[in-house]
């Protein structure tokens, strides 16, 4: 395979959709799509990608608004972790509140049920469980590339004040990933740009403080 990432940014919150794609066989595998449906299909028919799948690291408004349409214009399959059915559910609701376009709920297709491998076509994934931000967060590794979702940015990780969030978990998610993970493998988070551990661990404050504290 030769793996490309490609990100289109979508909606008010500004969030990473992101398309990854093989570009030997044009098959591609779609993280998050979270808004503007059309704008994500144009990129992927402009391209003549292939999609065959949609899995999300979790399922906050800001990442599911696109899915419903994107996995019934492809007829694809929707993966996500179990513990993210109250997220989904609430997801009405959720934009009641933040005032929001509410969109289709999408249907889940496969249910994450632990960490492990995922294969989707010959798309072969590391789903680690990085609960913290929601309950069931995950985080996606394929060869040298991790989608974090919203647990990690750039110089900061993920809220917790949300309903479902938890601090101390996302402490332990956020080690989990600091001790497991290779300092050069490329992080492609929810909102933000591109990073890796080598930069986070000199420069995140969050992560210094934790690496501080527990060593």
């Amino acid at each position: 395979m030769k793996l490309q990432v490609h990100s289109i940014v979508t909606g008010p919150f500004q969030e990473n959709s992101y398309i990854l794609t093989d570009d030997l066989s044009k098959q591609c595998v779609l993280i998050d799509p979270g808004d503007e449906a059309d704008k994500i299909n144009s990129f992927i028919d402009d391209n003549n990608f292939n999609p065959i799948g949609i899995i999300n690291t979790h399922a906050h408004l800001d990442h599911i608004g696109a899915v419903e349409e994107l996995k019934t214009r492809y007829k694809i399959p929707f993966y996500l972790h179990y513990l993210e059915k109250p997220i989904l559910e609430s997801y009405p609701i959720s934009c009641r509140i933040f005032g929001i376009e509410e969109k289709a709920i999408p249907t889940v297709d496969n249910w994450i049920e632990e960490g492990g491998e995922l294969n989707i076509g010959t798309f072969r994934f590391s789903i680690i469980e990085t609960p913290g931000h929601t309950p069931g967060g995950c985080c996606l590794l394929i060869e040298n590339i991790i989608f974090v979702g919203d647990t990690l940015f750039h110089g900061s990780v993920g809220r917790t004040d949300l309903p479902g969030g938890d601090w101390d978990m996302l402490e332990k998610s956020l080690l989990y990933l600091m001790e497991n993970i290779e300092e050069n493998v490329k992080i492609f988070s929810g909102h933000g740009i591109e990073t890796n551990f080598n930069i986070e661990m000199e420069k995140n404050p969050f992560l210094i403080s934790l690496k501080s504290n527990f060593n």
